[in-house]
């Protein structure tokens, strides 16, 4: 538990101040928004196979390179902007990855048009469509993915997603609040 401040944290954030910034406001705290929730699903692919500390930091640069976040903007990105992004030393150039986002951001777009919204395709899954409340008392218990996100995984899978497999699909869930993993003495618990 890091308790810096005096509050008891998940140990995860460390002592970072970005990592606490992070855990303290975002981190476990329900997305109801799609924009939001495109930011995490391009960050959280590119994040496959680095720490999410790495994302964070570049964090801002993917704001400017993937045009504020804005699905319908990023859709629409071609092969001359994949090659801009290639030269761009703020984002993780990885040509996978970044076509991922663009093909990633056009089944974002088609998965709204469905379901009305994102969030609302999310929670489907969820039971009666609310997030997860876990009560893990150590950061060993907490899981690297569960049937749910394989289940949702698989899904996006068959809409054509790309770096969504189930583990980094659990991570989102967890990063989006559809699933809460604070440990139950970890400040933010309380407040919910």
């Amino acid at each position: 538990m890091n308790t810096e401040n005096n509050l008891k944290r998940c140990g995860w954030c460390g002592d970072d101040p970005l990592y606490i910034k992070y855990h303290d406001e975002e981190w476990g705290r329900e997305v109801k928004d799609d924009n939001k929730m495109f930011e995490f699903l391009v960050l959280e692919s590119a994040q496959a196979g680095l720490s999410w500390i790495t994302i964070l930091r570049k964090r801002e640069n993917y704001r400017k390179a993937f045009a504020g976040f804005n699905a319908k903007k990023v859709a629409k990105m071609t092969e001359k902007n994949i090659e801009e992004l290639m030269q761009n030393s703020g984002i993780i150039r990885n040509r996978r990855k970044i076509e991922a986002a663009i093909s990633n951001a056009r089944h974002f777009l088609e998965i709204q048009k469905e379901f009305g919204s994102f969030c609302s395709y999310l929670k489907s899954f969820l039971p009666d469509g609310k997030p997860i409340i876990n009560k893990w008392k150590t950061l060993k218990q907490i899981p690297a993915s569960t049937p749910l996100s394989d289940t949702i995984s698989k899904d996006m899978k068959k809409w054509g997603f790309k770096f969504f497999g189930t583990i980094i699909c659990y991570s989102h869930l967890q990063a989006v609040g559809y699933v809460n993993d604070h440990l139950v003495d970890c400040h933010c618990r309380k407040q919910k």
